[in-house]
C-alpha cells in the first residue's frame, strides 16, 4: 500500500516561511479524550513531533521551534513533570541520530543550567553531534520562557555596556536581539498553536513581533503531516504588511 504521505507531501505550496514555531498544546486532553493517562498522550505527542519535522525537511524550512516545556510548567504535578524529564532523556537517545543522519541541527534553547545533570549532558552531546549540519535548524523551547529570554538579553546589554564594548545609545532593537535565543536565526514568520487555544503563553515574546498566527483547534497528537501542510497552504494565502499598506505592497509588486 502506497504510503499516504506522498501524496500530502507532494503539495505545491509557494512564499513559504523561513521559519515556524509551533506552541504544542492537548497532550492531556488528547489522552482523557482517549482514556489514557497523561504520560500516554505526551509520547502521543512525540509521533506528532516527528511528523511536523519530516514535513519541515520536506518543504526544505531553515528553522522549525518547538515549545516543549516552559518555566512555567515546574507548576504542573510533580509526577507529570517527572515523565516529562524521563520522556525528554528517552527521545534524546533514541532520535538524535535519526537527526544528524537527516543533516538537521539540534539546539536546545531555554535555562538548561536548571534542569537535571543527566539531561544537560545528553543535550550537550546532542548539540555536539548534530552542531555542523546544514539543513533544517531543530529548535527545542525547554524551560524556557519569554520574559527570561530578555532579561538575559537586557543584562547582556547592561554588562557590554559596563565592559565599555558598548555605549547606551548604541542600545538599539538589533544589538538589543543580538543577546537573545534564536538570533542567528529568520524571525518567526509563523507561529502554530494547536487545541484551539488563543495564547502565546510566554513563548518567544521579541521573536514573535511580526509572525503571522494560525490557532489550530486539532490537539496535538493529531497534528500530523496533513495539518501541517495544511497551516503552510494558510500562510502563503496570508498579505504580510510589515506596517505597509496593502497599496504600497501592490505598488511595489503587482503581483502581490
Amino acid at each position: 500500500m502506497a504510503d499516504p504521505r506522498t501524496a500530502i507531501l507532494a503539495t505545491s505550496i509557494a512564499n513559504l516561511p523561513q521559519h515556524v514555531a509551533i506552541i504544542m498544546d492537548g497532550n492531556n486532553r488528547w489522552a482523557k479524550a482517549n482514556s489514557l493517562s497523561g504520560v500516554a498522550g505526551h509520547k502521543a505527542g512525540v509521533d506528532a513531533v516527528k511528523a511536523v519535522v519530516e514535513t519541515a525537511v520536506h518543504y526544505e524550512l531553515k528553522a522549525l521551534t518547538l515549545f516543549a516545556f516552559s518555566s512555567e510548567n515546574w507548576r504542573r504535578p510533580p509526577l507529570e513533570v517527572r515523565a516529562l524529564m524521563d520522556l525528554f532523556v528517552y527521545v534524546l537517545q533514541r532520535e538524535v541520530g535519526k537527526l544528524h543522519e537527516n543533516n538537521i541541527r539540534l539546539r536546545i534553547i531555554g535555562d538548561i543550567a536548571a534542569l537535571e545533570p543527566k539531561l544537560q549532558h545528553l543535550i550537550a552531546q546532542a548539540e555536539e553531534l548534530t552542531g555542523q549540519n546544514t539543513g533544517l535548524q531543530l529548535n527545542i523551547a525547554a524551560n524556557y520562557g519569554g520574559q527570561w529570554d530578555i532579561v538575559m538579553a537586557a543584562r547582556k546589554a547592561a554588562a557590554a555596556v559596563l565592559d565599555g564594548q558598548l555605549q547606551v545609545d548604541e542600545v538599539d532593537a538589533t544589538s538589543f536581539a543580538n543577546g537573545l535565543c534564536l538570533s542567528d536565526l529568520p524571525a518567526v514568520d509563523l507561529c502554530i498553536r494547536t487545541s484551539g487555544e488563543q495564547r502565546i503563553s510566554n513563548f518567544l515574546l521579541w521573536q514573535l513581533a511580526y509572525a503571522e498566527f494560525v490557532f489550530a483547534q486539532t490537539l496535538w497528537p493529531e497534528f500530523k503531516h496533513q495539518q501541517f501542510v495544511d497551516t503552510l497552504v494558510e500562510f502563503s494565502l496570508r498579505q504580510r504588511r510589515f506596517g505597509h499598506t496593502a497599496e504600497q505592497l501592490i505598488k511595489q509588486d503587482p503581483s502581490t
